[in-house]
Parts: structure tokens; C-alpha cells; sequence
């Protein structure tokens, strides 16, 4: 039952590393990347889908995104989309492709990003801090109960913390990575 525990925290650890590794790749940086559409749906045929689904978009230059729909008849649907999604950059439509160029950064926004991405990042701390929590009282509730002994609980306990410091210092690491991307000149 311990184990059980142990694996399910450290399922829930992963997909909240997951998921702030998607949320850190979603901050803008001086580089094109495809990951700024990830939010961008069109609507095609009455539902929404996302840019990747309706048309091949690729990155042919560090600061320019080139979507190239196959269905040329939405092109004016890709162009809406991207314009309400409000992702500031320079948008280029010119009958048979979008370009997106990406601005340059300039040194205060790059600052205000990578303060972005700390708070990104500690909201991921807190998320893997939580989990372990949950899984310290289970086993506490678990040795009260006399499900498992007070050692095994103790020594479980001791798992999950070794669990919790493994996925904090991957979540620090893709911060570090993620910083030096956007001061990247």
C-alpha cells in the first residue's frame, strides 16, 4: 500500500513538472518557436482547432514562423485567430502563407520575462511541495490506523521528501535553461 502511495506521488510530481515545463514554453523569447501557438485554436468547419492541425508551420529563421495552411481557404480563420490570441507579434499575410516575425527583446522586457518564468517556476515548487504533503499525511494516517509501522512510515516519509527534492531540482533546471533562453541576446 506504501508503494502504491509512493508511485502515485510520484505520477502527480511528473505531470506537475510537465506541465510547468509547457507553461515555461510558452513565454515569449527572442526566438521564433512553435510553441507560442500552443493556445492558438482556429475555427474550421464549425469547431475549433489548433493551428498544427489545419495547416504545416515551421521556423525557417531564428525570429520568423511561417504557417502555410492546406486548405487555402482559411487563411483569413488562421489570421483572425492569431490576431485575437493577442500574442503581440507582427503578423504577415500574403495569400498563401502567414509569417510571423518575432521583435527583437529589448533588456527590460527580457527582465520582466524571466521574472515571469521564476514565478512560473515556483508555482511549480509549490504544486510538487503540495503533493508531498498529501502524501505525508496518507502515510501518517496509514501508521495511526496501523496500516504500516511507525518505521515504515518514517522510512516512506523519507522516500517521498527524496522524491520531492528530485523533482524540484529538475524544475530548477528547466528555469535555468528557460532564463538563459530569454537573456540570451
Amino acid at each position: 500500500m506504501p508503494k502504491e502511495l509512493i508511485r502515485e506521488t510520484s505520477n502527480k510530481m511528473e505531470k506537475a513538472l510537465e506541465s510547468n515545463a509547457q507553461e515555461l514554453a510558452s513565454i515569449r523569447t527572442g526566438r521564433a518557436s512553435i510553441s507560442l501557438l500552443d493556445g492558438v485554436n482556429v475555427e474550421y468547419y464549425g469547431s475549433k482547432s489548433p493551428i498544427n492541425q489545419v495547416a504545416s508551420v515551421s521556423i525557417p529563421e531564428a525570429r520568423l514562423i511561417v504557417i502555410q495552411p492546406w486548405d487555402k481557404s482559411i487563411l483569413k480563420e488562421i489570421e483572425r485567430a492569431l490576431l485575437k490570441a493577442d500574442l503581440g507579434l507582427n503578423i504577415n499575410n500574403d495569400g498563401n502563407v502567414i509569417r510571423i516575425t518575432i521583435p527583437e527583446l529589448t533588456e527590460q522586457r527580457r527582465k520582466e520575462l524571466a521574472k515571469l518564468a521564476k514565478k512560473i517556476s515556483e508555482e511549480g515548487k509549490i504544486s510538487v511541495r503540495n503533493i508531498r504533503r498529501e502524501a505525508n499525511e496518507s502515510l501518517k494516517r496509514m501508521e495511526k490506523n496501523g496500516d504500516i509501522s511507525e518505521d515504515e512510515s518514517r522510512r516512506e516519509q523519507s522516500e517521498v521528501q527524496d522524491l520531492t527534492d528530485e523533482y524540484i531540482k529538475k524544475l530548477d533546471e528547466i528555469y535555468a535553461k528557460k532564463e538563459k533562453e530569454i537573456m540570451e541576446v
